[in-house]
């Protein structure tokens, strides 16, 4: 299976989280029954603030007047709290569903109550890069908060110190080129010395279509497509 030399010309590492650093179970069977089980709770003890007044207020337009109570205060909540869990039910990648998400988890995070899974060669292929003078980001759907919290809290301990920068949807879908071109330019890096791992072959091929390098990401026991023109690997141990 190919392998990327050290003295390759891949400056800086673009990575997916959810079945790349992370168990996709993890999302599925822990994140987001979180988020669903708290959002009403965190929306009552946080709607008079500006923010989360913001976020119900985009919600409430992707939703549409209809069967969307808003009369009082508590007709609000409750509206906003089904919606969400109609959302993360169907895994929408709505910014306003992201940042919400980002909120509920910081409390879990902080709290103790949730701690951030990563595959166990993940902090070893981070110390491992920085000793090799390249640069960590990563791209994920989630928020940055959310992403920021999970690698802070993570079951390996704070892993924040080798990440230089986060990207979520509000840089752009994952899925399309000018995404990954808005990246390398916020990093200053030409997109031929950036490398993106993801497990999604759709958003590789975007990534390459903006000229960085792919490796697609095959953890054991998950779905595995088909590679394509995408090297691919089952650990970071082959980067």
């Amino acid at each position: 299976m190919p392998q990327f030399s050290k003295n390759s010309s891949i400056h800086c590492i673009l990575l997916d989280i959810e079945g790349t650093t992370s168990s996709v179970d993890f999302v599925y069977k822990t994140l987001f029954p979180f988020a669903s089980e708290n959002v009403e709770k965190f929306l009552r003890r946080h709607f008079s603030e500006a923010e989360v007044q913001s976020i119900v207020a985009d919600l409430r337009a992707e939703h549409g007047a209809e069967n969307w109570k808003n009369r009082t205060p508590e007709e609000a909540i409750s509206s906003a709290s089904a919606y969400v869990k109609e959302l993360i039910a169907q895994d929408r990648k709505l910014t306003a569903l992201k940042t919400l998400q980002g909120k509920i988890w910081e409390e879990g995070f902080r709290s103790g109550n949730l701690k951030g899974h990563v595959y166990e060669d993940v902090p070893k292929a981070f110390e491992r890069w920085r000793v090799e003078g390249k640069r960590i980001a990563i791209f994920s759907s989630g928020s940055v908060l959310a992403q920021k919290l999970l690698f802070e809290h993570s079951i390996a301990g704070d892993l924040t110190k080798y990440i230089e920068a986060y990207f979520d949807t509000t840089t752009g879908p994952k899925r399309q080129p000018a995404s990954y071109a808005a990246i390398a330019k916020e990093l200053g890096v030409a997109s031929s010395s950036v490398l993106f791992v993801s497990d999604v072959t759709a958003e590789l091929d975007a990534a390459a279509e903006a000229g960085m390098r792919t490796a697609l990401m095959l953890r054991s026991g998950t779905f595995r497509p088909n590679p394509g023109v995408h090297v691919s690997i089952e650990t970071f141990d082959e980067l």
